[in-house]
Formats: C-alpha cells, structure tokens, sequence
C-alpha cells in the first residue's frame, strides 16, 4: 500500500455543505465557520435522515471545484434538500463514495437521473458492490445491499476503482483509499459479513472505508470521512502519512462509536483525538449521543453541532 502522495495541492479554502445527516435542527445559530440554514416559512423543509452526503467545494486562486462525498439513505431525500438548498446540480464534477453501505449510496440514482444521462466519474473502492450484512448477537439480520453496476452503467455514470489513494479535482482533494489499522483499539466491526464467491464470510474491517483530504494553505489538513469504519484515528494517522502534512485542521464526518460494541472505545479515540488537536471537529451520523457529548465536553472549542443544511467556511 503506497504511504506517500505529494502531488496534494494547498487550497486557499474549502467549502462542505451538509446535504444529509441524521440531525436537522433550524434554530441553531450561524458562527464564523458554521453557516447555519436561516429558519423560514416555505412550502417544503429540508430533512434528515440515517445517511451522509456532503457537498465539497474547493478553491485555489480562480480555480473552483465541486464534487459530492456520498449520497445517503433513500433514493429521493438527497434530491430534496438540494431543491430546497437551490444547489447547483450541474456544478458537481463527481462522486466519491465513502464505503459500499445503503447509508451512503442509496440516493446515487436518484441523483444521477435528476441531472440526466451526462458523463460523470464515480469514485470508488471494488468491494462497494459486495453483499454486505450486520448478524447481532440477538435479533434477526440486517442486510445491507450495494449499489448495482448495471444500473449506474446504464446512467452514464464512469465507475473509477481504486484500492489506493487518488487525487482528486486536478490534485486538489484526496481520496485516501484503504486505511491500514495501526491503532490497538479500533478494530473493526465484528459482526460485520460480506458475500464472496457465493459464501458469507466475516468482514470486520470493511475496506473500502476511504477518507477525503483537503489541505488548506497555512491551516492543515480538512479529513471527511462517510462512517470511520477505519477508526477515526486511522484515518486521520493515514492522511497525515500519505499528504507529508501533520497538521490537522478540521475533522468532520461519521466516527462509527455509537452502539455497545464500539462505547468501549470513545475515551481512547477522544483522547488520541485531543492530541491531534484539529480546530475544528464536527461528529456527524454514526459518532452517536455519548461520543458525541464527550468531544463536546472534552473540546469545547473544536466542537461544532451539525444540521443538515449547515455550510462549512474552511
């Protein structure tokens, strides 16, 4: 696995905007970073929903590109809020998915035939298109069903694999490709099982998690990540191994600590997180209730709320 990408661009700035996540809450107020929805009487609302999908927005000097970072849970709900938001569909040059889960893929056709059957990259590890399920220790299964190939192909959409890290946007943002695991703690999901060669087989480390990367002139690195099934602090070890940049300026996404396998492990990851010391840190999906608390308590000046509809300035 190659360690060393430096062809990654400083930026003058960034840009996400939150097109979907589980929490929407319009009265929250705007900060110098976070660009809040303004509560307004129209005729539909934004919604939220159990999925991520993230608007990204680079610039350097006159140069600007968009590209989105997942696509969430139900076919329409990415669709609306980009009605709603007046985003510019057209704008989006490509498709980075962050793992192969429903959570995160669901709304791609639905996006796809809103901008109609025009060439657009999708950027993705292979085994998005494996069969995935979740197998509690009580409880019945929970399937997981991937994106199909056939019907993107049918769309016009360019499928673009790749297991290692690739740039994006003429070199101005980085998808990280497989994480290696190089903490103690975070150690994957274990009841986690993919279909291969027609058998269920246990699939605790879910390698198609990949990160973006953005690094912003004289602040450091931006890190988004979909859910973190790497481990939050993976990820973040990774991109600061493959970019040669150490500082961390804002991680936001998904951390994946939520439910009784993983709470074990918030007062590690918080505190590796505290040593990193990003400006800017903004749980969002799957980081759940108490690890989300716990940044809030223990980072009280990184931390920032999400809700959907909430544009980033970076």
């Amino acid at each position: 696995m190659s360690n060393t990408v430096t062809e990654l661009q400083e930026v003058d700035g960034a840009e996400v905007t939150a097109l979907l996540d589980n929490s929407l809450d319009l009265l929250l107020p705007s900060t110098e970073t976070a660009k809040r929805t303004p509560f307004a009487a129209r005729d539909t609302s934004l919604i939220a929903e159990h999925g991520v999908s993230m608007l990204v927005q680079v610039t350097k000097g006159s140069k600007k590109a968009s590209f989105l970072y997942d696509t969430g849970l139900s076919r329409d709900g990415l669709v609306h809020n980009i009605d709603v938001l007046e985003t510019k569909i057209e704008e989006i040059q490509a498709i980075v998915l962050s793992h192969g889960h429903a959570d995160h893929t669901m709304g791609l056709l639905g996006l796809v035939r809103r901008r109609g059957r025009k060439s657009l990259p999708l950027i993705l590890h292979p085994d998005v298109f494996l069969r995935r399920k979740v197998v509690p220790a009580a409880g019945p299964e929970i399937d997981l069903p991937p994106p199909n190939m056939a019907d993107l192909l049918a769309e016009g959409i360019e499928v673009v694999e790749e297991r290692e890290s690739s740039l994006l946007m003429e070199g101005m943002a980085l998808v990280t490709g497989e994480v290696p695991r190089t903490t103690k703690f975070e150690k994957g999901f274990p009841i986690h099982y993919a279909e291969v060669d027609g058998q269920w087989r246990p699939d605790p480390l879910i390698h198609d998690d990949q990160a973006i990367v953005i690094n912003i002139r004289e602040k450091g690195l931006v890190i988004l990540t979909g859910c973190g099934h790497s481990g939050i602090i993976n990820i973040v070890r990774r991109a600061q191994d493959i970019t040669g940049v150490d500082k961390v300026y804002a991680v936001m996404g998904g951390f994946h600590l939520t439910g009784g396998l993983f709470e074990p492990i918030i007062p590690l990851t918080v505190r590796a997180l505290k040593r990193i010391n990003p400006r800017v840190v903004v749980p969002w999906h799957c980081t759940g209730w108490k690890a989300t608390h716990r940044i809030a308590r223990s980072m009280p000046e990184s931390f920032i709320p999400n809700s959907v509809g909430t544009r980033y300035v970076l």
